[in-house]
């Protein structure tokens, strides 16, 4: 190093020492200084809970018992002690800010002037809470089925869908994300936009009994569920699926399956429509009949969407942020589907989340399309058979 090149190097260094030493202009800024008094906690959440409980349920998407049910669970986690230089966040305000944030689709930089705290605070609020509700409430709102929890899922799609010995229907969307710095094409899946997987089964109350989230973007409805912990369960024999039973009655006896669309692969516990288009007619039949148990889970995606409209845009967080927040939503779903009901309107439509184009299908197993054949056979038979079926195929 030359002397030219020493003096130039000896004043990057002070420049760059006396940056470090600047003094900050706010300790806490004039805006943020007004939290307590003008921030949307104290002067709209407040008010509703206090006055209007439909707004309320608008405002948040959850009822004042719901709510208060939920901080009870979450509140000792996030309760944090005041230091001497400033008080912390209630869980109360940190739980209203992050039901707002997942409730509206609003930025981070929203929350932080809506309700004047920093904007960096806001992101580790939804953080922490996000966490903090899957954590507390997968066990209660997203148990692992037990055996008589599988027949009473069984028993729900029979009453309401006519499809016998059915576990759950099965299916796999894209969840908008921004491009992940030095992430390359992983995450960028068949429409050329960025997302992360979300595989999910549903039962016929709406409900998610299973989700799995956080998959590439590029990687299929098959692949996705190949590599879910519910298929390993599932080959291992460790899920509680009940023995084969009798379809209602019929002397022939199949075994309990999930239901779900061309992209994954006929098994002994998962059965999909028969594919081509020239089919007879008790193919047909049983294509429309799975169709019937399989737009549950599409029903129940359109309830999450339309609830909790952050899945609306696609999400600017890391990664590990976007799985926190639709795991989040998913218990949150099943949380105010089993206490405040849902809106039938918002069965009707899925926005935000994509289907995955059925481009990797598996071959079917003779052996498990046995099975498919008895049900095709059943669908049409004095014992199984549906008045308007034909008509609908």
């Amino acid at each position: 190093m030359d002397g030219r090149d020493a003096v130039l190097f000896t004043l990057l260094a002070y420049a760059y020492s006396q940056k470090l030493k600047k003094k900050r202009k706010w300790w806490v800024h004039p805006i943020n200084s007004l939290r307590d008094t003008h921030g949307h906690f104290h002067t709209l959440y407040k008010p509703l809970r206090e006055g209007d409980p439909v707004k309320f349920f608008n405002y948040l998407r959850m009822s004042i018992v719901s709510f208060d049910e939920l901080l009870a669970s979450v509140k000792k986690p996030l309760t944090k002690m005041d230091t001497k230089m400033r008080g912390t966040i209630s869980p109360e305000e940190m739980l209203v800010i992050t039901l707002r944030y997942l409730a509206s689709g609003c930025s981070l930089k929203d929350l932080h002037y809506n309700f004047r705290v920093g904007r960096s605070t806001a992101d580790e609020i939804v953080r922490k809470v996000c966490q903090t509700i899957w954590e507390t409430m997968k066990d209660q709102c997203l148990p692992k089925p037990t055996h008589k929890a599988c027949l009473e899922i069984a028993a729900g799609f029979w009453e309401r869908a006519n499809f016998p010995n059915c576990l759950g229907a099965v299916d796999g969307k894209h969840v908008r994300i921004v491009k992940p710095p030095h992430s390359g094409s992983l995450y960028q899946n068949y429409k050329h936009y960025f997302s992360i997987g979300l595989l999910a089964v549903a039962d016929a109350n709406y409900s998610f009994v299973y989700v799995d989230v956080g998959s590439y973007g590029k990687d299929s409805d098959s692949t996705l569920f190949r590599n879910s912990t519910l298929w390993n369960e599932i080959e291992s024999g460790t899920l509680n699926i009940p023995r084969p039973a009798p379809l209602p009655g019929s002397d022939v006896a199949v075994p309990y399956a999930f239901v779900g669309d061309e992209a994954f692969g006929l098994s002994t516990h998962l059965l999909r429509p028969y594919s081509g288009t020239h089919l007879n007619v008790k193919k047909r039949v049983f294509n429309y009949r799975l169709s019937r148990a399989r737009r549950y889970v599409e029903c129940t995606f359109g309830i999450l969407t339309n609830k909790w409209r952050i899945l609306h845009r696609p999400l600017d967080v890391q990664v590990d942020f976007c799985v926190d927040i639709v795991k989040c939503c998913c218990i949150l779903h099943n949380y105010v589907r089993a206490r405040d009901g849902f809106n039938f309107d918002d069965t009707l439509t899925v926005v935000g989340l994509e289907d995955d184009v059925n481009d990797d299908i598996i071959d079917v197993n003779r052996y498990s399309n046995r099975f498919r054949d008895a049900l095709s056979n059943y669908f049409t038979s004095d014992a199984g058979q549906l008045p308007w079926q034909l008509g609908s195929i």
